[in-house]
């Protein structure tokens, strides 16, 4: 092998675990949400939450979403007002296009008034997401 051609290749292993890296960090972070329309209980198919609502996007084969689900789920059993509504990305390509929903597990909290206020892809913290439940709801 020639002298560039280790470069190139050592290059692109650099480049790949940042890439990876990165990546791990961001997944399951709880991030402000950009300015999106207002999510009703009509686009949604089921009420909102009293005070927030935690909408997770999932798929059948999935298995982060299926311990999304289970810190969702916990959440919204502990805290008042709150809701956990879990909708299949495979039979709403409609709502997941007008969303922005690159992956699953997508996990979006929506305050009372169904604006998105953060989002996560991954499997998000239990901790973090009651700091940002905390944030939003009055």
């Amino acid at each position: 092998m020639s002298v560039v051609g280790l470069v190139v290749v050592v290059v692109a292993l650099v480049a790949a675990t940042a890439f990876g890296v990165l990546r791990r960090r961001r997944a399951g972070s709880l991030r402000v949400a950009a300015a999106t329309e207002t999510v009703g209980a009509d686009v949604l198919g089921s009420s909102l939450g009293e005070r927030a609502t935690l909408v997770q996007f999932s798929s059948a084969f999935c298995r982060p979403c299926v311990a999304t689900r289970h810190v969702l789920g916990g959440v919204a059993g502990s805290v008042p007002g709150v809701r956990h509504v879990e909708i299949d990305a495979e039979s709403r390509l409609d709502l997941v296009r007008r969303l922005d929903v690159t992956s699953t597990p997508t996990t979006l909290l929506l305050d009372r008034a169904g604006r998105e206020r953060r989002r996560a892809t991954g499997v998000p913290r239990r901790d973090a997401v009651l700091a940002a439940l905390a944030d939003i709801v009055d």
